[in-house]
C-alpha cells in the first residue's frame, strides 16, 4: 500500500499516511511503538482503511450474521437497552440465533429462512409465547436496524416473519392475594426483617421490586408521609457482557448499581399511611442499633461514581466495606439490609418466594404485590388517574390492561350497579297462553 510509510524510530517501527489538509495545511497520522516493520505496515493499513472509508457503506458481501449480530449488540443494543434486556437478548443470540443461522452471510437471510427458524425453535421446545416473541424481536430489531438505518441489505427479511400460533392462551401469571394471605405471609417473615420490611413496603405501595431495593432513607419523608422513587437497583456482572469468565468457585461477581426509573412516570413521589410510617420508623431505629451492636464488623455502603462501559457515562457503583474501613466515599444509605448491614438487593426475597410457594402454598411472585395493590385500589372505588400516576405508568391503558385484575368483587359490583341503574324500570310481566291457538 504506497499510501502508508513505515519509518523506523530508534529501536521501533512507525507508520505514517496522510490525511485531509487542514486550513491548507498537509496533515498526517502516525503511530509508533511497533517491534516490526511488518507489525507496523499492517496495523498502518487497517489505519488507513479505517481512516479511507469511515462514512461509506460498509462491504457487507461476506459478513456473517453472527458477526454482524455482535455488531448490533455493540453498537445499538448497548447504547439504547436497559441492562436486563441485553442480558436476555445475549442470551437469545448465544443459544438459540447463532447456533441456527449464525454462520450464513447477512445477504443470505431470507423471510422464508427465519420463519423455517421460529417455526423449529416452537416444535423443539416448550417455551412461553413470552420468549418465542422475544426471540422474534432480537431477529426483527436487528434486520431493520441493518436495513433502514445500515442499508447493509436491500430489504428487511423479517419484516413478515410472526410467531406461530398458541392454541392455548397464557395463564395471567398475576395472583392477587387476599388479605389472609398476606397476613400469612408476614407471619412467617416477621423475624426476617430485610424480608418482612420490603414485603410489607411492596404491599402498601405497589413499587416494582427494583424501585423496593433501591430505596435509600433519603427517599423516606416520615414528617409528609411520602416516599420519592428516583432511581432503582439493577444487578450485573462485575466482569462485563458478554464475555463471561471462570470464577472461582464461592466467589460471587454480583456488582449492584443505581439505575435510572423505567420511564420518567416512574420517578414519582406517593403517599404513604400512618401504618406504613410507623412501621418504617422502627425497621430504622432498629438499624441504628444493629449497627452499634456490630460495631466495627458492621457492613456499610457507599456510592462510587464510574463510566459505564458501554455509553461512556457516569454511574454509581455500589460498593461495600467494614466499617472500620474508612472509605473517602459518600455512604449509600440503602433500606432494605440484613441484620449486619448486608445488602442483597432483589436477590433478597429469592428465598422467601420459595417458602411462600412450597411451605405456605401461594404460587406468586414478588411483582404480584404490586398487582394486587392496584386491583384493591380500583375495587376500592379509587380514581384510575390517581392510581396510574402511584404506579408510575406512563398511560391509563397500562393500569387498566396489564396491572389491574378483574376480581370477583368487582364483577359483583358491576352487576349490583347495573340493577340500581334499572330499578326504577317497569318491566310488563308475561301473560299465560297455550303453546297452540
Amino acid at each position: 500500500m504506497a499510501d502508508v510509510r513505515v519509518m523506523k524510530r530508534g529501536k521501533v517501527y512507525q507508520y505514517q499516511f496522510e490525511i485531509a489538509p487542514v486550513d491548507g495545511k498537509r496533515k498526517y497520522i502516525n503511530k509508533s511503538g511497533f517491534k516490526t516493520k511488518k507489525e507496523a505496515f499492517d496495523e498502518g493499513v487497517k489505519a488507513y482503511n479505517e481512516y479511507e472509508y469511515s462514512g461509506k457503506k460498509v462491504n457487507v458481501k461476506d459478513m456473517s450474521y453472527s458477526d454482524y449480530l455482535d455488531y448490533w449488540v455493540d453498537n445499538y443494543a448497548k447504547l439504547n437497552l436497559r441492562y436486563s434486556t441485553i442480558m436476555s437478548y445475549c442470551n437469545i443470540i448465544k443459544n438459540h440465533i447463532k447456533p441456527r443461522i449464525g454462520h450464513y452471510r447477512l445477504s443470505q437471510l431470507d423471510t422464508r429462512m427465519l420463519q423455517e427458524m421460529m417455526n423449529s425453535i416452537y416444535v423443539q421446545n416448550s417455551f412461553s409465547k413470552c420468549f418465542i416473541a422475544s426471540i422474534l424481536k432480537v431477529l426483527k430489531g436487528s434486520l431493520k436496524y441493518a436495513c433502514y438505518t445500515l442499508n447493509y441489505i436491500n430489504s428487511d427479511p423479517a419484516e413478515n416473519v410472526h410467531a406461530p400460533r398458541y392454541e392455548t392462551i397464557d395463564k395471567d401469571p398475576a395472583h392477587i392475594f387476599t388479605q389472609e394471605e398476606v397476613e400469612r405471609i408476614l407471619e412467617r417473615f416477621r423475624e426476617s426483617h430485610s424480608i418482612y420490611y420490603s414485603l410489607l413496603t411492596a404491599y402498601y405501595t405497589g413499587l416494582r421490586v427494583s424501585e423496593v431495593y433501591g430505596l435509600t432513607w433519603d427517599c423516606v419523608d416520615f414528617e409528609n408521609k411520602t416516599i420519592t422513587i428516583n432511581k432503582n437497583i439493577i444487578k450485573k456482572n462485575q466482569l462485563g457482557l458478554p464475555k463471561r469468565k471462570n470464577i472461582t468457585k464461592g466467589h460471587s461477581t454480583t456488582v449492584w448499581y443505581y439505575g435510572n426509573c423505567k420511564n420518567s412516570q416512574s420517578q414519582r413521589t406517593i403517599s404513604i399511611g400512618d401504618r406504613l410510617v410507623e412501621a418504617l420508623k422502627e425497621y430504622k431505629k432498629e438499624q441504628e442499633e444493629n449497627r452499634k451492636f456490630y460495631g466495627d464488623s458492621y457492613l456499610l455502603h457507599y456510592e462510587k461514581r464510574v463510566i459505564n462501559e458501554f455509553t461512556n457515562k457516569p454511574e454509581i457503583k455500589i460498593i461495600d466495606a467494614k466499617a472500620e474501613l474508612e472509605v473517602g466515599l459518600p455512604e449509600a444509605k440503602l433500606v432494605f439490609i440484613k441484620e449486619n448491614g448486608q445488602f442483597l438487593g432483589t436477590d433478597t426475597p429469592k428465598y422467601a418466594f420459595k417458602v411462600i410457594h412450597y411451605e405456605l402454598g401461594i404460587n406468586s411472585r414478588f411483582h404480584d404485590f404490586r398487582d394486587t395493590h392496584a386491583t384493591r385500589l380500583i375495587e376500592s372505588g379509587a380514581d384510575i388517574k390517581a392510581v396510574s400516576k402511584r404506579l408510575g405508568h406512563s398511560t391509563i391503558d397500562t393500569t387498566y390492561n396489564i396491572y389491574v385484575r378483574v376480581t370477583e368483587k368487582m364483577q359483583n359490583d358491576t352487576v349490583e350497579k347495573f340493577e340500581d341503574y334499572a330499578k326504577d324500570m317497569v318491566i310488563p310481566k308475561t301473560v299465560d297462553k297455550p303453546y297452540f291457538d
